[in-house]
């Protein structure tokens, strides 16, 4: 048996070394092939697409300084590829869904949807949070199945992952959206108009919660939204390479250092991908 668990304990700290850093660099699976690294940079440099309405993924200091777990990805990947890397702020992931039309960026980090899967190609999730309701403190609404009732309104960011879940799932209640999207969005739109729900990214609506004695979020979540990288349909190869990538980052430990960094350690990294 001990030698059983030796043998186990030595194999697994082999797999953890070959993703280990060396040198003070991050370890590569390999070359990147040139045709991948054309399609990820069809202007000469990684133009990638940041939404700053979820905080849990990224930040913005009051120097201007963008930083979190999609701004690492993001530098890291141009530095495997030899390029630089063009930051490019949105405030609201349905605004990052529309700079896609306007060929905008290359790259961007946005919750995986049925909707959005028309135009776009996903890694698997390198991070999984909770979509959660936030509502008032007196409020009968107990668990999200409480929600979906005729007369409840729902406070959403305007073509949030949230807002597009929900929009296929609720049968009775009314989604109210905001004009703008981005979590800030549907708290202001909740209070303003006196709402009964509030959708949005869980760790944004706690902290919300813990400034305001007069709400509180359900501990049970009501959706599970999965954060993946994507580039635009037709970049088969681009999109292949992302996906090792994301697999690579989440096995080295490097996602889950990136949140630890940028003080978001509640939101979990994804399992690896099974196909």
């Amino acid at each position: 048996m001990h030698r059983t668990l030796c043998a186990l304990t030595i194999a697994f700290a082999a797999v953890l070394g070959a993703f280990a850093p060396t040198n003070g660099a991050h370890a590569q699976t390999g070359a990147v092939p040139a045709e991948a690294v054309k399609e990820l940079t069809p202007t000469g440099k990684l133009r990638a697409a940041i939404n700053l309405g979820n905080s849990v993924l990224a930040q913005k200091a009051a120097s201007g300084e963008l930083g979190g777990v999609t701004v690492e990805l993001a530098r890291e990947l141009g530095k495997r590829i030899g390029v630089t890397v063009e930051l490019i702020p949105y405030q609201a992931a349905g605004r990052v869904f529309a700079g896609l039309k306007t060929n905008e960026w290359d790259i961007a980090f946005i919750a995986i949807e049925p909707v959005r899967a028309a135009e776009i190609d996903f890694s698997p999730p390198y991070v999984i949070i909770e979509g959660a309701y936030m509502v008032p403190k007196d409020s009968p609404l107990k668990v999200p199945a409480d929600v979906d009732r005729p007369g409840i309104r729902i406070g959403v960011g305007l073509n949030s992952a949230y807002d597009l879940y929900l929009t296929r799932t609720i049968k009775h209640a009314t989604i109210v959206r905001a004009k703008v999207g981005g979590g800030q969005a549907s708290i202001d739109l909740f209070h303003e108009q006196k709402l009964d729900a509030a959708a949005g990214v869980r760790q944004p609506l706690v902290a919300h919660a813990k400034t305001n004695p007069n709400v509180r979020v359900m501990e049970q979540r009501f959706m599970e939204i999965q954060q993946a990288m994507a580039t635009p349909k037709g970049r088969a190869l681009a999109a292949r390479y992302l996906r090792t990538f994301v697999e690579e980052m989440k096995a080295s430990g490097f996602v889950a250092a990136a949140l630890a960094r940028s003080n978001q350690s509640a939101a979990t990294v994804a399992p690896p991908a099974t196909n």
